[in-house]
């Protein structure tokens, strides 16, 4: 079942009266395949216009599409031999931000991400990808491994902000989140960051400082959540 979005209904209403043309089709009853062609062909123009004139709560919708992929697909398709490594080594695993070693197209790198979670239990396990100090202690440590042994940082930013609450503020979240930009600017190896999703404020920025910031077309990358903004003003 495709999830779509509330400004894609006429596409959403095509795309079933696709489905249920090719049900009649299938019986063999009568021939509707020209019909079928000209609603599909209709429906990619649809889709075409209508993404390439978002307005920017659209494409903010769009960066947080409930079937957008996550880290983990994205290890799943581009990287072998992930080895994730965990903990910060100081307090806990913070498992919003998931990294380890791995090889993509050949080259040994430390990749490191934000991991939202697919489904309710992974989401509350994963803390929607709002990570904690911790989170971001741990991609330091996981940076200076990777300076260390040579290898080039890959990220995969995909949070809507670093998490605000009181016990993360009490162990020192900002701080955190300054030592792992700086961390960043201090690699002596490659790092290239992607915006894949939402890159929310310094949530993000704590693992984007990099030589080279790539962004997905549809992807956002902010200051502050449009939430927390509107909560402000």
């Amino acid at each position: 079942m495709i999830t779509f979005l509330d400004f894609e209904k006429p596409i959403a209403e095509l795309e079933a009266r696709v489905a249920e043309l090719r049900e009649t089709a299938s019986s063999g009853a009568i021939d509707i395949d020209q019909e079928i062609e000209r609603l599909e062909a209709k429906s990619a123009r649809l889709l075409k216009d209508t993404y390439a004139r978002l307005t920017p709560w659209q494409k903010a919708q769009v960066a947080r599409h409930p079937e957008r992929p996550h880290f983990k697909d994205y290890v799943a398709g581009l990287a072998e031999d992930f080895l994730p490594l965990a903990g910060d080594r100081a307090f806990a695993d913070d498992q919003a931000i998931v990294g380890g070693l791995a090889r993509i197209d050949g080259r040994r790198v430390m990749l490191i991400g934000h991991e939202k979670g697919s489904d309710t239990a992974s989401r509350l396990r994963h803390n929607f990808g709002m990570a904690k100090p911790e989170g971001y202690r741990k991609a330091i440590r996981l940076m200076q491994l990777a300076d260390r042994f040579g290898l080039p940082v890959v990220t995969l930013v995909d949070t809507p902000g670093a998490f605000p609450g009181v016990q993360a503020e009490e162990r020192g979240q900002a701080e955190a989140i300054a030592r792992a930009t700086e961390q960043c600017l201090a690699l002596g190896v490659p790092m290239v960051a992607t915006i894949v999703g939402e890159g929310g404020s310094g949530g993000a920025v704590a693992i984007a400082s990099a030589n080279r910031v790539l962004m997905f077309e549809h992807a956002i990358y902010s200051v502050i959540s449009p939430e927390g903004c509107a909560s402000i003003l």
